[in-house]
């Protein structure tokens, strides 16, 4: 069970998820920042870059977009079809897939998705699919005929793993009003003017509260007024079961910020060195093109022989690594050089521990290999920026 707390901490709205043991996840946004993830906008190509295959889309004040030119899906704002060619000049709608990162432009695709609490409806691939984790095939089976008699030739469905423990007709109910803010979008679209948002994403403390599992939220606590009215609008209109889980903290002689230790929990997810209960430590290190993670054995003082040492804080650090990179979250390449192994054994155990840790993430993260100078290669799918960048970009807009 997990409690969510939201609080403003110097200019930026904090969303953290704690678990009953230790916080798991912190997101960091700005209310004055008008590009959010998930935004669709209208447009207009400024070049194309054959050679890296993509085109650079303006999506106004100033803000350019990556835009793969293997994206098969294009909606002209005109609402003609599309040859699947773009041109310079063309008016586009297109939706923020991925945010920028450092010197990277943020990444826009044709492929509007718009998400619900229990599936997303997507313009342009027009299939039905199902999360990897409903394993219930005999459900699937008898509930893909409802999804084709809802499901358009110009949008697909796909469900999300909270919809395996809802009643069909909710489900359903959903997908309708998708698809009527979908058809709204399209719609304003041949209409708008060139630069005009379309659709708003929900702030990322609101998007947090939808995409968590049911069932699994023990409170949703913020000491904000604005931000209690708000995620009440949401959960009446779209989380009515989780409504008794909000409350509106307000204790002038112990403010949330000093109950939860957020200026700590801040310094500690923001820092270099992690330590071990064991007494061995993590350095973590950011460079523009990877993450690189170096484990050390620190202070540990045991009895146990140079083997079972190494395989014990190594098989520790992987653990809290796991934890690292979602508290963070650390995206793209990451690298760890853990203490070296010397039998090919430890290393296929510690390989296998953490493909178990890693599947526990929500955030796509695959283990590649270890290479012959035992550096463990793992990629973690990019989404929103690291908590670091987050923090450094709020920096930047309080200080121009």
């Amino acid at each position: 069970m997990n409690k969510i707390i939201i609080t403003k901490w110097k200019g930026t709205v904090l969303t953290i998820t704690r678990s009953e043991k230790e916080i798991i996840e912190i997101s960091a946004e700005s209310e004055e920042s008008p590009f959010l993830l998930g935004n669709i906008y209208i447009g207009k190509v400024q070049n194309i870059v054959k050679n890296i295959n993509a085109a650079f889309v303006d999506i106004g004040n100033g803000q350019i977009g990556y835009f793969s030119l293997t994206d098969a899906c294009i909606h002209h704002a005109s609402g003609k079809s599309s040859d699947g060619r773009l041109r310079a000049g063309d008016e586009i709608l297109v939706q923020i897939e991925r945010e920028a990162v450092k010197t990277k432009a943020p990444v826009l695709t044709g492929n509007l998705n718009l998400a619900g609490r229990y599936c997303v409806l997507t313009a342009g691939k027009n299939h039905i699919g199902f999360s990897s984790k409903i394993s219930d095939t005999q459900w699937k089976k008898e509930i893909k005929p409802l999804l084709e008699i809802e499901k358009g030739p110009d949008f697909g469905i796909i469900v999300r793993t909270n919809a395996a423990k809802v009643p069909p007709d909710v489900l359903l109910a959903e997908i309708r009003r998708l698809k009527e803010t979908l058809e709204g979008v399209m719609e304003n679209g041949r209409h708008r003017t060139c630069y005009s948002l379309l659709y708003q994403s929900t702030p990322a403390y609101v998007s947090g509260l939808r995409d968590s599992l049911s069932n699994s939220l023990e409170a949703i606590i913020t000491d904000d007024t604005d931000i209690y009215e708000e995620i009440h609008k949401y959960l009446t209109a779209n989380q009515p079961e989780d409504l008794n889980l909000l409350k509106r903290y307000d204790d002038p002689l112990l403010p949330l910020g000093k109950l939860y230790s957020i200026e700590k929990t801040m310094t500690e997810a923001l820092g270099k060195r992690v330590w071990l209960k064991s007494g061995g430590y993590l350095i973590i290190e950011h460079t523009e093109a990877l993450t690189v993670i170096d484990i050390n054995t620190g202070k540990y003082a045991g009895k146990k022989t140079p083997h079972d040492t190494i395989m014990k804080i190594n098989l520790e650090a992987a653990e809290e690594i796991g934890r690292q990179l979602r508290l963070r979250n650390l995206s793209g390449i990451i690298l760890i050089d853990f203490i070296d192994m010397e039998t090919e054994e430890d290393k296929a155990i510690l390989m296998d521990r953490l493909n178990v840790i890693f599947s526990r993430d929500p955030v796509k993260t695959s283990v590649v290999d270890i290479t012959k100078l035992n550096l463990v290669e793992i990629t973690r799918k990019k989404i929103r920026k690291p908590l670091y960048e987050q923090i450094a970009q709020m920096k930047e807009m309080s200080s121009s």
